[in-house]
């Protein structure tokens, strides 16, 4: 999972409307080419990487696909980034501490819902959380539209009938539902941490964080099976697809490219999350499900337009 465009310069892995981000000032036609394909680079690293996880789930459950990815992950960033641990206060270190629990909190409840609904659909009520974020954020009348279009299509989810939508699992959805409450978080205390963190080494601080607190319950589900070198190389590549390739890529990407413009090509997501279900999972959709993948797509576009607006005016 992984998505808001912060004032830091850590990027994220997860579509969101980027409420806490701040516009660069830039000219007229400053969407290049190069910036926004590697941000659409980096979500379809993101999903395919999370379809690769669900393959991985049959031998070691949703705990063990966390764990395999959090700590690999971890242990990339930790390489690359080399972090010091001096020279930081009481509440610098509880900023990239909660940071890192939202971080395991979101991939954890993400992880549990893929495993009992459709990934294009998971991803799709995931979204609604950085969506809400920025309607709150944003205290205007007109993101009471994009909400009310977000429902639209909570509303064809749960009111469509047969498979997709229709036969999501109650739990499935209520976990993506909470993934998308710590996504909101994990976005707030991202831009917290890159103002207190140089580079990436707050990210990789808290992804440190979140592999320890995801270790036990993966222990604890598959028990020695991570530590098969079948295993542990699956692990390894969806850590690469998920964290370590799309973080680089979005980092990147926001050196050229306007934060807002970043966020709205995040919120493509849950379509790119659909593509990876079918081409991956054989995850068919519906005219209907497309439908309201669409809608809650076109909520939070408008809702970060809207940010955009406000800020230029």
């Amino acid at each position: 999972m992984t998505a808001p465009s912060s004032p830091s310069p850590i990027p994220t892995a997860v579509p969101s409307p980027a409420p806490t981000s701040e516009a660069t000032p830039r000219g007229r036609g400053t969407t290049h080419l190069g910036p926004v394909a590697l941000v659409i680079a980096a979500g379809v690293s993101v999903q395919f990487g999370a379809a690769l996880a669900v393959t991985i789930m049959p031998r070691v459950g949703a705990a063990g696909v966390v764990t395999l990815r959090l700590a690999a992950a971890a242990i990339v960033l930790l390489i690359l980034c080399r972090p010091k641990l001096r020279g930081y206060s009481r509440s610098d270190w509880r900023t990239v501490i909660t940071f890192g629990i939202a971080m395991a909190g979101m991939n954890g409840l993400f992880y549990q819902a893929v495993d009992r609904i459709p990934l294009g659909p998971a991803v799709t009520l995931e979204v609604l959380g950085p969506l809400a974020l920025s309607v709150i954020v944003s205290r205007r009348l007109v993101n009471l539209l994009w909400a009310g279009l977000a429902l639209a299509g909570v509303v064809l989810l749960s009111s469509h009938g047969g498979a997709g939508f229709g036969g999501l699992d109650p739990l499935g959805a209520a976990f993506a539902l909470g993934a998308g409450v710590m996504w909101a978080a994990y976005i707030v205390f991202s831009a917290r941490t890159g103002r207190r963190f140089p580079q990436a080494d707050g990210l990789a601080l808290a992804m440190a964080v979140a592999a320890v607190i995801s270790l036990p319950l993966g222990v604890y589900e598959a028990g020695s099976t991570l530590l098969l070198p079948s295993t542990l190389a699956l692990g390894v590549g969806v850590a690469v697809l998920s964290s370590v390739l799309p973080y680089t890529l979005e980092l990147l990407a926001l050196r050229k490219l306007p934060a807002p413009t970043f966020a709205i090509l995040m919120s493509l997501e849950p379509a790119i999350a659909a593509t990876a279900g079918f081409l991956v999972l054989n995850q068919a959709l519906s005219a209907l499900d497309a439908l309201a993948i669409a809608l809650v797509i076109a909520a939070s576009m408008g809702a970060v337009r809207s940010q955009i607006g406000r800020r230029g005016k």
